[in-house]
Order: C-alpha cells, then structure tokens, then sequence
C-alpha cells in the first residue's frame, strides 16, 4: 500500500485508493472499547446481568447503581450520593462528558419529573412512516380483529426483506405502544410464510 507522502505526490481526480488493511485497528475498536469497559466495571464491583451483557448492577448498602452500556455511551442512575461517585470513578478512568439528565435513548423519549418517567416515542414513528412511505396513511382507532383467514393466492409479490424489517421496527415500538402488542405479533407469525400465502380479515 502506498505511503501517504506517496498519495500526496500522486494525487488525482480519476485516482482512487485501495484500503487493504483497516487503519488504527477500527474494525476492532469497539470490542477493545467493550472488554476494557466491562474490565473496569468489573472491578468496581458491578456484576454483569444475565438478561443482557451490556447491563451493570451495583448495590451500595442496599441501594443500586444501573449502567446501561451501548456502544460508547453510557446511561447512569441510581441514588444520588452513589450516582455522584459512580461518574467521579468512571471520569478517572475514562475521557467522558456528563450530558445531564437524559431526554432521548435509542429511539426513546423520556421526560422527569420527581417520582415519575415518562416515555414515548414520538420521532421514532415518524422516522419509521416515512421509511416505508406511509406518512400520509390514515389512523384506526381498531388495529387488528382476532378472527383472520387466508388465502393461497394475492395479486401483487411482497417484499419479504422490507416486511422483516418493518417488523423489527413494530416490535421495538412495543416498548411504549403496549396496545399494538397483538398486532404486532399476528404480523411476526407471516415472516416465514412460503410466499404465495396472504392473510386477510374474516367477516
């Protein structure tokens, strides 16, 4: 591969540079990242849960410490005399920026109040209506009867990739969205059907 001094002197519009080798191991960042992280927290006597290896409990005289650890960033709560020194061990250890009280995670809203969370997720259905063109489709206030019959033929394909993934965005709307729970689940059911079967609502 040619040296950056020799990319400088050959420098060309109709030119492109072949990457044979990852530069600075960034394939490999974010495991390194992870596994000195959970090291770390490790040692400051968190245990990791079986549920999900990204989730961190500590109890301090009876009184827990959560982490919540996505990629880079970190989601902290607990008491706050021990949520104080939780982010004074993680900053000694870490290059880190306090962003205060949290309002948006992974597609969550979330607002506090004393005692009280609430949750919605307002941005991410209209990030996912425009994704699968149906920003000007209409509400029901019914989303789905429990009587359904099939039929062994339809008049248009189906897409099953964009179908998978429309599912996959329903089921994390779920979280907040408890009355699409049924709904949500007849339509995961269809995502290993042969093709040339299609559902319909039963009169």
């Amino acid at each position: 591969m040619s040296s950056l001094k020799d990319l400088k002197k050959n420098q060309k519009e109709t030119h492109v540079c072949k990457l044979k080798k990852a530069l600075y191991g960034l394939k490999q960042a974010p495991r390194a990242w992870y596994v000195r992280m959970d090291a770390y927290l490790l040692r400051l006597g968190f245990t990791k849960s079986s549920a999900d290896p990204n989730l961190y409990i500590e109890v301090v005289q009876e009184e827990p410490i959560i982490i919540l650890l996505y990629v880079d960033d970190l989601l902290v709560t607990g008491v706050d005399r021990w949520f104080q020194e939780c982010k004074r061990q993680l900053a000694a250890e870490f290059d880190m920026k306090d962003l205060g009280i949290m309002h948006y995670y992974l597609g969550l809203e979330m607002w506090q109040k004393l005692g009280e969370i609430y949750l919605r997720q307002g941005k991410y259905v209209i990030k996912m209506l425009q994704k699968f063109g149906m920003t000007n489709c209409k509400p029901m206030m019914t989303l789905m009867v429990t009587n359904l019959k099939r039929l062994s033929s339809y008049s248009s394909p189906v897409d099953s990739t964009c179908y998978k993934q429309l599912i996959g965005w329903l089921i994390y709307l779920v979280n907040t969205r408890l009355d699409i729970c049924f709904a949500v689940n007849v339509l995961s059911e269809f995502q290993m059907e042969p093709k040339h079967d299609h559902w319909i609502t039963a009169k």
